[in-house]
């Protein structure tokens, strides 16, 4: 590994919250980032792979933020492995992808619980510091059960908790009383500026199309292919633009696609079509053209109900 410089903090200077959270972040185990939108999560997760790689360990970064995604496309939980600072230049190249299909944190609940638990299982076999940087839903049902399951299933060694002012109090506490987990709250970064919707939305169409991006080979697909099973019946015209996981035969998601259907069937665009050997629906809609995306439930899609 090439020589590292010493890592530079996101937060003002002299800022100790920001400066112990990426201390804790960058010890080895598995460090769970949580806190609001533009709580300074991801930068506080960059930053810790810096100080992991200049203490001359292996860091790997698992991004569970669907929305608005650091490793990897939108609608997936990504994995990144770091050799060197080098990697923080590549950070569109997942080293693994599990594709969930959504990018609102509050629907599919069940599949981010999953796929975050596969990419941070993965995780802790290639590194010796994990990091999991979460999605800002904090709070209410879906919040709560997102994080309840996601600290039950991949046992991290430690939460570090960044709130402004108490919005974490009750997850805290939750999370401390059912697992015994050391959840070390800290500041989040006043100074940090907010993202607008417009920019979310914005950064996510960006994302999209650069996991899209020419050259796309079409392939055509048979009605059996897919996860969840199309129903006997189904006007297949119905899948036009839904966005899809590429998967392998091992489990792996390969990448994005695009359903296209034409008048002898479906096919689906990809750049990752090479070892695809099945393709799971998603419940987003996209814009081929300007890739923003409508989100759609494929029970009602698929069955009218």
């Amino acid at each position: 590994m090439g020589k590292v410089s010493a890592p530079t903090y996101p937060g003002r200077m002299g800022d100790s919250s920001t400066e112990e959270a990426v201390r804790l972040a960058s010890q080895p185990g598995i460090t769970m980032l949580i806190g609001g939108l533009d709580a300074g999560k991801t930068s506080v997760a960059l930053e810790a792979v810096r100080a992991a790689l200049a203490a001359g360990r292996r860091p790997v970064l698992v991004d569970a933020d669907v929305g608005v995604s650091t490793v990897g496309p939108p609608a997936c939980v990504s994995m990144k492995v770091f050799e060197s600072l080098d990697d923080l230049d590549r950070l569109d190249q997942p080293d693994g992808l599990h594709f969930v299909g959504t990018t609102t944190p509050t629907r599919l609940v069940l599949q981010q619980v999953i796929a975050t638990t596969v990419m941070t299982n993965k995780a802790r076999e290639l590194g010796d510091v994990v990091i999991i940087d979460t999605a800002g839903v904090v709070s209410g049902v879906a919040g709560e059960t997102l994080k309840y399951h996601k600290t039950e299933l991949c046992r991290p060694d430690r939460i570090v908790a960044l709130q402004r002012g108490e919005e974490l109090e009750p997850l805290v506490g939750m999370l401390r009383r059912f697992f015994g987990v050391e959840v070390h709250v800290l500041a989040s970064d006043p100074g940090l500026i907010p993202m607008s919707p417009d920019e979310r939305a914005h950064k996510r169409s960006s994302q999209f199309a650069r996991a899209l991006k020419p050259p796309l080979e079409r392939w055509k697909v048979r009605p059996t292919v897919f996860a969840p099973t199309l129903p006997m019946g189904l006007q297949l015209e119905r899948l036009d633009g839904v966005l899809v996981g590429i998967q392998g035969g091992n489990g792996e998601c390969l990448g994005l696609g695009v359903l296209d259907h034409e008048e002898d069937g479906l096919r689906v665009e990809t750049n990752a079509g090479e070892g695809m050997t099945g393709l799971r629906l998603g419940s987003l809609r996209i814009d081929r053209e300007t890739f923003q995306t409508t989100v759609i439930n494929l029970r009602e899609l698929m069955f009218g109900v």
